[in-house]
């Protein structure tokens, strides 16, 4: 029997919270869509490329996600001594570039275990924390839940279409 990528439930954002609560629920919420988009979807089908030459795939987005979040929340913000798991500076584009569908129920338990690793981190951290960048100066812990919202959202975008491709479904 062939895998499929499981179902994600998603749970609305709250509607009235305080600012912390409000920034965690959308990015959960955007770190779910990306993932329901995925859903019922074999392995390679997930790393169908979108449009060649292009390297875009779920399966790509899914990994360049895992590195984004880890990044991000465990290497900056919580001073973690690791590496990006599939990026590396000699090849930025291989979480894209390496994507196959033969790994596609692994990476996608990458990025659940990610994003739950990177909520661990943050939950000890509040919203004021500085990371101090070399290329940008300080930035806080709130910005990065910003960036973090709009990273999910422009590639859920791009989920959509590359979903739409795969197998018609839309209405996210």
């Amino acid at each position: 029997m062939q895998w499929t990528a499981p179902d994600y439930p998603r749970q609305d954002e709250p509607f009235v919270a305080g600012e912390r609560a409000m920034l965690e629920g959308f990015l959960d919420w955007y770190r779910a869509s990306l993932l329901a988009r995925c859903s019922g979807l074999a392995g390679a089908q997930l790393a169908e490329r979108a449009v060649p030459p292009s390297n875009l795939s779920l399966l790509g987005l899914v990994r360049h996600l895992t590195d984004v979040e880890r990044t991000w929340f465990r290497m900056r913000f919580g001073a973690e001594q690791i590496d990006c798991v599939y990026s590396r500076p000699e090849r930025p584009d291989a979480a894209f570039e390496d994507a196959a569908g033969a790994n596609a129920e692994r990476d996608l338990g990458r990025l659940a275990a990610e994003q739950e690793a990177a909520r661990r981190v943050v939950a000890r951290l509040p919203l004021n924390a500085v990371y101090l960048s070399d290329r940008w100066g300080e930035m806080s812990l709130r910005w990065a839940y910003s960036h973090m919202i709009a990273e999910y959202s422009g590639h859920c975008g791009h989920a959509d279409l590359i979903r739409e491709r795969i197998d018609g479904r839309t209405g996210w």
